[in-house]
């Protein structure tokens, strides 16, 4: 009887402890430039959350680079190399900022983290990007979608601070806005 309830109160634990991990994961970028620590908001967006964790444990976010980086506006990466080769990705995942603003969730703001895409709103797979002010124009709205935010950063907005601020110029296949210096994100993992 002793080994039954000492199961079932690991259990209980684990399971807490899971449901805490879950609601309010974090994740350590550790970028060439420093740390950011983002915590991410898996009850207000939680496909994009669980998406983006994906590409986490599979270790795509890895030797990919801001590839582009506007001061005033926004720091952009996680979907090309070293090399501006662009990484393969998953399918797309269904956008949900409407949803995510309906259920309380942050707007476009400083230190925030968003799903970037292309012109059709379901397009957003594996670019994100980080909020260095406020930028309700990219908020959604009924008569927009604008743009998913599903985190904040919650250590480390002065290495964005820095990356933001960094020279640009042309490089790969962009035109403008790719820093420079390189900045690399070396890894990216969940963190505790």
């Amino acid at each position: 009887m002793k080994k039954i309830f000492a199961l079932i109160f690991s259990l209980v634990v684990a399971s807490t402890t899971f449901a805490q991990t879950v609601a309010t994961p974090k994740v350590k970028i550790n970028t060439s430039a420093g740390e950011i620590i983002i915590e991410l908001y898996a009850d207000k967006a939680p496909k994009t959350v669980t998406n983006f964790l994906q590409y986490v444990e599979d270790k795509h976010y890895d030797g990919t680079i801001f590839h582009r980086v506007i001061d005033n506006f926004m720091i952009q990466g996680g979907g090309y190399d070293q090399r501006y080769a662009e990484k393969k990705t998953r399918a797309p995942v269904m956008h949900e900022g409407r949803e995510a603003l309906s259920k309380g969730g942050p707007r476009n703001t400083l230190g925030t983290i968003a799903m970037a895409r292309t012109n059709e709103p379901h397009s957003a797979s594996a670019q994100f990007f980080i909020n260095v002010k406020d930028n309700a124009f990219l908020d959604p709205s009924a008569s927009q979608f604008g743009y998913t935010v599903f985190g904040r950063v919650i250590s480390g907005i002065d290495v964005v601070n820095r990356i933001k601020g960094l020279p640009t110029s042309n490089g790969g296949p962009f035109p403008s806005d790719v820093p420079r210096q390189q900045v690399v994100i070396q890894s990216a993992t969940l963190f505790q």
